[in-house]
């Protein structure tokens, strides 16, 4: 592993650390509903790649 790679190498510490804050930061209540909104996020992206390789498709046809 090169030496600036190293700060990238999430381990299983760094992991859990980082759920300790966010559930510091926003509560145990909070959490499903930015999950939901990032999950439709993710959602509404993969569904704009999609039509979006379709156009390609179709300009390639014509």
């Amino acid at each position: 592993m090169s030496l600036y790679m190293l700060p990238l190498a999430i381990g299983p510490m760094q992991i859990v650390l980082i759920v300790v804050v966010v559930l510091l930061l926003f509560g145990g209540k909070k959490i499903p509903e930015l999950m939901r909104g990032l999950g439709s996020g993710i959602k509404e992206f993969k569904d704009a790649s999609k039509e979006d390789d379709k156009e390609k498709e179709t300009s390639k046809k014509e």
